[in-house]
């Protein structure tokens, strides 16, 4: 099996393990045909943008023990579905990207122009 690439162009790297993340909970924001919702964008998630997701009925801040969710921080990285990166780019609550863990087929949905805009190293 071929590495996954990022927007780049260069080898996937790992988001987060703690928390874990990813479409498949492994740390990388992998996809492939069952990820429907193409959890491929590697955020920094802030205090505006979760409460955004809350607002728009995706808590991601509240723990759910039942599923071993412990909720996330602002400062943590999530695997976040490009499309809601790109509501929230539009809705000025974008977090900040990582683009070297912001997986290829982001760029379905989102143009690099945009995440390069976001971009946690804006030199990247």
């Amino acid at each position: 099996m071929e590495p996954s690439l990022n927007v780049l162009g260069g080898e996937l790297r790992p988001c987060s393990t703690a928390p874990m993340t990813g479409f498949f909970r492994n740390g990388c924001c992998d996809t492939g045909p069952e990820d429907r919702g193409s959890h491929t964008v590697c955020v920094v998630v802030t205090a505006e943008f979760l409460a955004m997701s809350k607002y728009l009925g995706n808590d991601l801040s509240t723990p759910r023990p039942e599923y071993g969710f412990a909720g996330l921080q602002p400062g943590d990285r999530w695997c976040l579905c490009a499309a809601r990166f790109l509501q929230a780019a539009q809705e000025y609550a974008a977090p900040q990207v990582v683009l070297e863990s912001t997986h290829l087929r982001a760029l379905d949905i989102i143009p690099l122009e945009l995440l390069q805009a976001h971009a946690l190293d804006r030199q990247s």
